[in-house]
């Protein structure tokens, strides 16, 4: 029996049941991904001895009577997360020679439920582009069209998922990272609340790794079933122990209802600042349809839903300052008289980046107080509403575009050329506010691409969105095995 496809909680229940070893889990893994990720370039570090090594060590633990939620299942982690004795990157080669001492927190807490990790997927340079490619290990094709990106920057974790490569994997999300891979490769993901999950040791190789929360920046699971999601949260959700876990613990609300007829569900698939393209709003409409014919309340607008133009221009703001904050630019001077000559009754998004590029502490906090309005509207349209259903981006996966410049590259929308980074507004929607946000698959495109959506739930309320998207998978069918 082949296994590489099944969910992590089949196989959990396989190994308990004494069907399969971790072992053998373990060695068919492997031999896919040596088979397979010639192509794909999922996999740009495996650690294949230590997974053998695991997997044995899985197979006593469970002869000895022990259980864990992820004991012999096999794995693997984002490159972006240190593991002891692996290269962490970020896909920079000046830092092809930095090997962590310690394992990332969410590393630790995925050894200690005996989860085998396989090794470490592929990133783009420094996380910061919607592919997943760099000089050190190379371009990680879309498993289903191997001409098109699997998105990024968790794009190696979710063309491994795609590919049978492990049954798990954990990524992070700050412009979209978990939910855009998932989309484009047709598997699930989940962007936590911000806060929810600790990201030690998920930094950059130059910085030390401390427990340091960055805005915007959350940690997350992808999977290829809702429920696993829900499973890998599990372990992974709760505050370090070296900074809040000291004095709290965590106790996740349950979802808010059990039965789809029960669920009242906003659908958006209009954005004002960028149209959506046709066979994202198909699947869109897909699951409108599975939710109005399961009962659940559709509604199509609400008075109640932020300000979306202000909202993209919000995010667009924190997340360019913060991001050209870490990683420095070289031609500042020139960058600020390009933009001193911007005129002022320019808005669109490409100038709201330029602008927080050169943006002051002043800016910023008067857009994070900007924030707490909209996260002050978001927890008024929940009390009306228990999730939001909306694009990821407005397109399937699209072709590999390494134009050194990202901004000038763009993003083709039926037919016509739109701002790269502009796609960004949809993920933004979750995480300007720090909401959290399911990616769901949402049935294929007239080309036979993957397309997803993604649905947004209430703070803290994670298991709600997790929930509706079980509920979602069940009616539509969830993750099919590329061709």
């Amino acid at each position: 029996m082949e296994w590489s496809f099944h969910a992590a909680e089949e196989l959990a229940a396989a190994l308990r049941a004494g069907e399969v070893s971790s072992m053998e889990l373990t060695d068919e893994a492997i031999a896919r991904v040596e088979r397979d990720d010639r192509v794909i370039n999922a996999i740009c570090v495996p650690d294949f001895d230590r997974a053998r090594a695991a997997a044995r060590a899985a197979d006593a633990a469970r002869a000895r009577g022990e259980d864990r939620p992820l004991l012999g299942i096999p794995v693997t982690v984002k490159e972006s997360y240190d593991v002891a004795g692996l290269p962490t990157t970020w896909g920079m080669p000046q830092h092809r020679g930095h090997l962590p001492a310690e394992d990332a927190v969410q590393v630790s807490r995925l050894k200690a439920a005996g989860a085998v990790v396989l090794g470490k997927t592929n990133v783009p340079l420094g996380l910061q582009d919607i592919q997943s490619y760099n000089e050190l290990y190379g371009t990680t094709t879309n498993p289903w069209d191997h001409a098109r990106t699997s998105g990024g920057s968790s794009g190696g974790s979710a063309a491994a998922l795609a590919s049978g490569f492990g049954a798990l994997s954990i990524g992070s999300d700050l412009a979209g990272s978990l939910r855009t891979p998932a989309h484009f490769c047709g598997v699930y993901a989940h962007k936590p609340t911000l806060g929810l999950v600790a990201s030690r040791g998920m930094v950059a190789p130059a910085e030390p790794a401390w427990p340091v929360d960055l805005d915007l920046a959350v940690v997350g699971p992808m999977a290829r079933t809702a429920r696993d999601l829900a499973l890998l949260l599990d372990v992974m959700a709760g505050p370090d122990p070296l900074t809040y876990g000291v004095a709290h613990r965590l106790v996740l609300p349950p979802a808010r209802h059990e039965r789809l007829c029960d669920f009242r569900v906003l659908v958006l698939d209009e954005h004002p600042l960028l149209p959506t393209g046709s066979a994202v709003r198909e699947g869109v409409h897909r699951v409108a349809a599975a939710l109005a014919d399961g009962g659940a309340r559709v509604e199509r607008h609400s008075p109640l839903l932020p300000d979306l133009t202000e909202a993209a221009t919000l995010y667009m703001q924190l997340l360019i300052s913060s991001s050209v904050a870490r990683f420095p630019i070289d031609s500042y001077e020139q960058l600020r008289a390009r933009v001193a000559g911007l005129s002022a009754d320019d808005r669109s998004l490409e100038a709201v980046r330029l602008r927080a590029m050169v943006s002051s502490h002043r800016d910023w906090m008067r857009a994070d107080n900007r924030r707490e309005l909209h996260r002050h509207l978001w927890r008024q349209l929940f009390a009306e509403f228990d999730a939001v259903v909306c694009p990821i981006t407005p397109t399937p996966a699209f072709p590999h575009d390494h134009h050194p410049n990202p901004l000038e590259r763009r993003i083709d929308i039926d037919g016509a050329a739109y701002p790269y980074f502009d796609q960004l507004v949809w993920a933004g929607l979750a995480t300007m506010p720090g909401l959290p946000a399911t990616a769901v698959p949402a049935g294929r495109s007239s080309e036979g691409l993957p397309v997803g959506v993604q649905i947004v739930g209430p703070m803290f309320e994670d298991r709600t969105p997790l929930r509706l998207a079980e509920l979602l998978e069940q009616r539509l069918g969830g993750f099919l095995a590329p061709r």
